[in-house]
């Protein structure tokens, strides 16, 4: 049992995961309107299997899906990649109604110890074992792994006074952010800040734990991350994947 504990403490082997496929693309229609987002395609490999690919490669295979848009599709996917299944605990739990991408955490049974948590529609080659283990030397309750996103915007910005006269001039500025990845390492003891069956989405959650004195982290990283439920990623990430499929694809 002590070997088993450090085990646990050293990295991602026996972690669990909860990855969130139960959103409806709005973002990706009309591709989304009739076919769940998780199940969208790089190559000819949906973006889900993809994922858990990568969460096999890093020793985690308990692996539960939260469903709700079209959720059937997903499950049959499943029953038919019976190899795939073989390689993991596989289970799913079915929303009755969305409860957001916090909430829906309270339907998820046994989560007693550092569960990963992560959207069902990226592509990353992120270093799940580093991330976990940088949560736990930092004791949070709660770690978002984070990427660096430059956002550009294509016209002339013009700053003005209370008189109307322009103060300054920029051209097609360009401001970097660190954005959420939507990756997340929790501790059992944030799911007492999550009521079941209430929707709660991740950015109230976080102002949540804040509030109360929690302490929640940023996971800065460089890697590779691109959020298929954007039309211009899901653009880049078929491109990517078709160069480096065998990179993604191999467990």
């Amino acid at each position: 049992m002590r070997n088993e504990n450090r085990a646990k403490r050293k990295g991602a082997a026996n972690v669990r995961a909860v990855i969130l496929a139960g959103g409806k693309g709005v973002r990706l229609h009309p591709f989304t309107v009739n076919f769940p987002k998780p199940l969208v395609p790089l190559g000819d490999t949906p973006i889900i299997e993809v994922l858990i690919r990568r969460l096999i490669r890093s020793g985690i295979t308990d692996i539960t899906l939260t469903l709700g848009h079209l959720s059937e599709l997903i499950k049959a996917y499943f029953q038919h990649r019976r190899t795939l299944a073989q390689k993991i605990n596989l289970r799913f739990v079915e929303e009755e109604k969305p409860t957001g991408t916090a909430g829906s955490l309270s339907l998820v049974p046994g989560l007693d110890d550092t569960f990963l948590v992560m959207n069902g529609d990226l592509l990353t080659d992120l270093d799940f074992n580093a991330l976990i283990r940088f949560h736990r030397r930092q004791k949070a309750l709660l770690t978002i792994a984070t990427h660096v996103r430059k956002v550009k915007v294509d016209l002339g910005v013009l700053e003005f006074d209370a008189k109307h006269q322009i103060t300054r001039y920029l051209e097609k500025p360009e401001n970097t952010y660190h954005v959420s990845m939507g990756i997340y390492v929790y501790e059992p003891a944030v799911l007492k800040h999550i009521e079941k069956g209430k929707y709660l989405d991740l950015p109230e959650l976080v102002l949540r734990l804040i509030a109360k004195g929690e302490r929640v982290c940023a996971y800065p990283v460089d890697c590779l991350w691109l959020d298929i439920g954007r039309p211009d990623d899901y653009a880049k990430a078929q491109k990517l994947f078709a160069e480096k499929q065998d990179a993604f694809n191999r467990v």
